[in-house]
Order: structure tokens, then C-alpha cells, then sequence
């Protein structure tokens, strides 16, 4: 399973952007999928994620700017980004809680990370 992630770049800040990710490979449930961000010399955190039921988390920082919808039936997640401001600035990273088979369990997987600036 791969987890590919798109749509980073440089923006100004207030405006938006919109980061894409697709899962491929043998996938057999999709428990949740969702976006971390880690900004330089921070941990990692969770940004959005939305599980199979339609359940949506965010955090509290981007409450109101970012909106995060999917389509399991196509593996895929998008992360809308409105409002941007430079404290955004990060490296983004598409996750996935997913089986590759019906009888394996979830796992975790990742994708490669893609990277947002926001200029002031």
C-alpha cells in the first residue's frame, strides 16, 4: 500500500490551497484517513482525519480554515485550506489506517509528505 500526497506550495498568507492523497495498492478497508502536519524542529500533529462513518477531528488551530473530505470507494483524502497564515507552514503528510487484506489488521500507513509555506 502507498500513500501518495499532492498540492503543496508556496502561497500568501490568506489564501488556500488544497492537498490531494490517493492510497494504491491492496487495500481491503479503509478504517480512517487523514493529514498530519510537522513544522520545523516540532513534532508531528494531527491536522484533520476522517473515519468510514463520515466522523471528522480537526484541530483547534485550523478549526474553521481547513475542511477535510474523502471518497474511501476511491482511497482518496483532500485537506481544503483556506485562510492560510504563516504558522501553517509545514510539511504535510497524508495517513492512512487501513487493511491490505480482509483477513490483516489495520495499519498504519504514510505518504511521502508534501510541503506548505506560507509567506507573510
Amino acid at each position: 500500500v502507498q500513500l501518495q500526497a499532492s498540492g503543496g506550495g508556496l502561497v500568501q498568507a490568506g489564501g488556500s490551497l488544497r492537498l490531494s492523497c490517493a492510497a494504491s495498492g491492496s487495500i481491503s478497508a479503509i478504517n480512517r484517513m487523514g493529514w498530519y502536519r510537522q513544522a520545523p524542529e516540532k513534532e508531528r500533529e494531527l491536522v484533520a482525519e476522517k473515519t468510514g462513518p463520515g466522523t471528522t477531528r480537526y484541530a483547534d488551530s485550523v478549526l474553521g480554515r481547513f475542511t477535510i473530505s474523502s471518497d474511501f470507494s476511491k482511497s482518496t483524502v483532500y485537506l481544503q485550506m483556506r485562510s492560510l497564515r504563516p504558522d501553517d507552514t509545514a510539511v504535510y503528510y497524508c495517513n492512512g489506517y487501513l487493511k491490505d487484506s480482509p483477513r490483516s489488521r489495520y495499519q498504519t500507513y504514510w505518504g511521502q509528505g508534501t510541503e506548505v509555506t506560507v509567506s507573510s
